[in-house]
């Protein structure tokens, strides 16, 4: 069976904890998306943790854990990520890196840094990791596959025809010194035996689980709101956020993905620029913030501080609606704890008129929250395991909002352990 873990917002959801969770019972886990741009806080038996490329299914002995081909591949992240969960007492994973997977390569971030720069204030607010110039790279056709790096001929040739390209927009566009095609030649035959152990045709070996009735899960990075086509486009990311594009950044059929488990949160976080109708500020957004997650809202990557927000019904329902959603996953409610009151944005006001439904970007910058404040429950729920024994104003939180995005919500979590979970039978 086929299962996807995915963000209905703007990520930072606790998609992480969500995933390390399910993993439990799952055969194999597959990243099929993004790079390392953004992270997923992880709290277990072994530590805390912040991985960017590795599937979040990684601390368990009987797990297999691939990195698709829908990945932006930066490899010594990868590498440098394997070596520090084993350096805190993590079994070595078992790991499988897809041949079709393609590389991020530095020029990439280099790239990415100098746009940013050229750009501002006009800038996108990227995480400078290199993953927009990749992927433009990779539908642009000039991109490097892992199975590549195993051809000697083909990359002589390549290497200079990349340096021919890439240092003319060096020397006119960004006036930066240029690329040599002897240094980044040598630069990929490091990263090739770095990565030989892990290469394989990934496809083929989850086709062959998914015929011996293995389960598999695919995390998702970022959410609904960070994909390129249904997103707050243009401050999204480079590749599809969406569950159907996992069984494409995996590999496998599409009719094989059973469950769609979107993750929200209980209140908004965002990092990064980019309209969010829900956003608070002041001291309001720094106490949630502080109070937010495990040791506050801070992105996992950059440190960031995130935008805070209340939740907004409107975005999580077109999110849930996106994604194909059959479970929502509920994050992060405890920390609500500490108000009387909770805000909530069930609709947005745009040149007058109220609608639900969630807008394209231009409107979306005119949108004003339309709030009902429901009561607090002014205590703390963590270790409390069953959905009765919840307070009862955090239940009809639940329930107000299980109403208004239309989509069932199954699991509630109440704290940053993978212990910390309530399974609602719907």
């Amino acid at each position: 069976m086929v299962k996807a873990v995915v963000g209905a917002n703007w990520g930072d959801e606790g998609k992480g904890k969500i995933t390390d969770m399910m993993a439990a019972d799952a055969d194999i886990i597959v990243r099929f998306q993004g790079g390392a741009n953004a992270g997923h806080t992880i709290v277990n038996n072994y530590g805390k943790f912040a991985l960017h490329t590795l599937p979040s299914g990684v601390f368990y002995n009987h797990t297999t854990s691939i990195i698709g081909n829908g990945v932006a591949l930066n490899i010594p992240v990868l590498i440098n990520e394997i070596k520090s969960i084993e350096e805190k007492g993590v079994p070595a994973p078992h790991i499988l890196v897809s041949d079709r997977a393609q590389i991020v390569m530095p020029y990439h971030i280099l790239f990415d840094q100098y746009e940013e720069e050229r750009l501002g204030k006009a800038s996108f607010g990227s995480t400078k990791s290199g993953i927009a110039p990749f992927y433009s790279d990779k539908y642009a056709k000039i991109g490097y596959q892992v199975q590549e790096l195993f051809d000697d001929e083909l990359l002589k040739d390549k290497v200079q025809r990349t340096c021919e390209q890439k240092n003319v927009l060096l020397e006119h566009l960004y006036h930066k010194p240029l690329l040599q095609p002897e240094e980044l030649l040598n630069t990929l035959h490091e990263y090739r035996d770095m990565i030989a152990p892990y290469v394989c045709d990934t496809s083929a070996y989850l086709w062959n689980a998914i015929k011996e009735n293995k389960t598999i899960l695919l995390e998702g990075q970022l959410g609904t709101l960070k994909d390129p086509d249904h997103g707050i486009y243009p401050m999204v990311t480079s590749s599809s956020t969406l569950a159907p594009y996992g069984c494409i950044g995996a590999g496998i059929p599409a009719q094989e993905l059973k469950q769609v488990v979107t993750v929200c949160k209980a209140y908004s976080s965002a990092v990064g620029a980019g309209a969010f109708v829900s956003e608070i500020f002041g001291d309001e957004a720094d106490e949630l913030r502080r109070r937010g997650g495990d040791g506050g809202e801070f992105g996992a990557t950059t440190g960031r501080p995130r935008r805070m927000g209340w939740f907004d019904c409107v975005a999580s329902k077109y999110g849930c609606r996106m994604q194909g959603t059959t479970d929502v996953a509920f994050t992060v409610i405890d920390v609500l704890g500490y108000l009387d009151e909770i805000p909530v944005c069930v609709g947005y006001e745009i040149d007058g008129e109220v609608t639900t439904d969630f807008p394209v970007t231009s409107k979306l910058e005119k949108a004003k929250p339309v709030l009902k404040t429901l009561p607090g429950w002014k205590c703390d729920i963590r270790g409390i395991k069953k959905y009765e024994d919840l307070p009862e104003n955090c239940r009809n939180y639940i329930e107000f909002i299980e109403k208004e995005i239309g989509f069932p919500i199954t699991m509630v979590s109440n704290g940053p352990g993978r212990d910390d979970i309530i399974y609602r039978n719907k």
